[in-house]
């Protein structure tokens, strides 16, 4: 089944019988794969929807960068709700940030500003697919049902040169084996959770849910970000041509919709 972009998600153009988004009469698309985002310190799900686990992601092409405003996943790092309703998970060190930490910073970078949280999605493909702008540079033809995943961390973004850079975790054409790969991803916000689920973004629920199939990788800590390098990485060549943050998906909670991690 193809796949198509739509904003920051990925739909499939047909949706098979065990993965159309049905509701039920508890409201739930039971009939949906495990779904994403979730608790990640919770491992406990009833969805049996099994498909293959994707490879490491060093073994994979890195097709596609963005980023949400708010972590969509709620971990020990971050677990402060934003608003109600579980839309959205602020990093627990953003109570206790330095006036000049939230300073405010202009640049080319929308949707984000100092102080925010943030949530990174590094997606990779088994496909022989080069880095391009939204999910759909992942399955480009004739690739078909690649096998996907999304490895995921979670920033705190200050007003602060000495944070993190940005630009030290993007592609800037970087190729490791004759693959696409990001130039480092964080190894200091501890050992990632890993579980089978979906794509995100506010367009779906738990009653209209995703039919794409991912594997995820998402490690519990926040870290600290340099708002500037989010800037610099807008305002640069980047193949993604991101230069806004997206919006959240709401934490999926019905155990009927979470695959359990192991």
């Amino acid at each position: 089944m193809k796949l198509v972009t739509a904003c920051f998600c990925i739909a499939f153009t047909v949706l098979s019988t065990t993965a159309r988004a049905d509701s039920h009469g508890d409201g739930l698309c039971t009939d949906a794969g495990p779904q994403t985002p979730r608790d990640i310190s919770n491992g406990y799900g009833l969805n049996d929807v099994t498909f293959p686990v994707a490879p490491p992601s060093t073994e994979m092409n890195l097709c596609n960068i963005h980023t949400h405003t708010q972590a969509e996943h709620k971990g020990p790092g971050f677990n402060i709700a934003v608003s109600d309703g579980d839309a959205g998970f602020a990093c627990n060190e953003s109570r206790t940030l330095t006036e000049a930490e939230l300073a405010p910073v202009a640049g080319a970078y929308k949707g984000v500003q100092s102080g925010d949280t943030i949530e990174v999605h590094w997606v990779h493909t088994t496909c022989e697919a080069t880095p391009g702008e939204g999910l759909g540079a992942c399955v480009p033809e004739p690739c078909e049902n690649p096998l996907l995943r999304v490895e995921t961390q979670v920033f705190l973004v200050v007003n602060d040169d000495n944070a993190l850079d940005f630009m030290d975790l993007a592609y800037q054409g970087n190729v490791v084996n004759g693959l696409h790969q990001p130039r480092s991803l964080p190894t200091s916000t501890g050992v990632a959770v890993e579980f089978l689920g979906s794509t995100t973004g506010p367009s779906y629920t738990q009653a209209k849910c995703s039919p794409a199939q991912v594997s995820w990788s998402v490690r519990p800590q926040c870290e600290k970000l340099s708002i500037r390098s989010l800037h610099n990485w807008a305002a640069s060549e980047n193949v993604f041509k991101e230069t806004k943050s997206h919006g959240v998906r709401k934490l999926v909670t019905a155990p009927e919709l979470l695959s359990p991690i192991r």
